[in-house]
C-alpha cells in the first residue's frame, strides 16, 4: 500500500504547468487521539461489544508518526494538495482489560489519504507565511486486532476521512522552507475481522507537526 501511495504523488503532478509553484513537504510531530466508541461483533472472542475506548498515539514508537504532501499552488494564495498521513492509535491498557481484546490498534498506521485545498497569506516584507487547509479522502489503516476469536492483521479500506490544518511556513531561501502546523483528522472506520465479525469506530487525531518543504 505505501509504495503505491508513494508512486501516486509524482504522477499526480506530471501535468503541472511550468509557471505553477509545486511544493513537496515531509513532516513528523506529536499526535494523540481522544476516546471513541467502538462497537461490533467478535464471534468466538469478546462477542457483541459497545465500549468507550481510550487511545494512545505513541508518536515516536516504531513505526513513527509522519506524513508527506505535494501541493500545487494555482495562484499566489490558493493551492491544492495530495497528502498521506501516517497517524496511528493504540487501545490503552484499561480498554484492553475492559473489552477482552489482547490487541486493538491501527499502527502501521491509520493511513489517511486526502485531497486538500489550501489558502495562504504571502508577503514580500516577511519570510513567514501563514496558511490554512482542509481536505477529504479515505482511511486505509493496518488493522491489528486480536482476541480469543482470532487475529486480524492486514490493510483495509475502512471509510471516509476529513482533515483540517492551520500553520505557518518560514522561508530559508527560494527553494527550501520549514513549517509548523496543527493538524486534526476525522475518520469513520468499519473494519472486517477475519473471524467474520466487524469493528466500527470514528477516530479523531490531533497533531502538532514540524516539517521541511522543497519548492520548484
Amino acid at each position: 500500500m505505501k509504495p503505491l501511495i508513494l508512486a501516486i504523488l509524482p504522477v499526480a503532478f506530471l501535468a503541472t504547468p511550468a509557471a505553477a509553484e509545486v511544493e513537496i513537504s515531509v513532516y513528523t510531530g506529536v499526535q494523540s487521539a481522544p476516546h471513541s466508541t467502538i462497537k461490533g461483533n467478535d464471534p468466538g472472542g469478546v462477542g457483541v461489544f459497545d465500549y468507550n475506548a481510550g487511545w494512545d498515539g505513541k508518536s515516536f514508537d516504531m513505526p513513527p508518526y509522519y506524513g508527506f504532501r505535494a501541493t500545487w499552488w494555482r495562484t499566489e494564495r490558493v493551492g491544492f494538495a495530495l497528502e498521506f498521513n501516517h497517524a496511528k492509535v493504540y487501545a490503552d491498557d484499561e480498554t484492553l482489560a475492559d473489552t477482552g481484546f489482547s490487541r486493538l490498534e491501527f499502527t502501521d498506521g491509520l493511513n489517511i489519504v486526502t485531497l486538500n485545498a489550501f489558502y495562504r497569506w504571502p508577503s514580500e516584507s516577511r519570510r513567514w507565511t501563514p496558511y490554512v487547509g482542509a481536505g477529504a479522502g479515505v482511511a486505509i489503516p493496518h488493522v491489528d486486532i486480536q482476541s480469543a476469536g482470532g487475529k486480524t492483521f492486514e490493510y483495509q479500506l475502512t471509510g471516509p476521512a476529513l482533515q483540517l490544518v492551520a500553520g505557518a511556513s518560514y522561508d530559508l531561501n527560494d527553494k527550501w522552507a520549514v513549517f509548523g502546523e496543527y493538524k486534526g483528522t476525522y475518520t469513520q472506520n468499519e473494519a472486517d475481522l477475519d473471524n467474520g465479525g466487524t469493528l466500527e469506530t470514528d477516530l479523531i487525531t490531533n497533531a502538532l507537526n514540524i516539517g521541511l518543504t522543497f519548492r520548484f
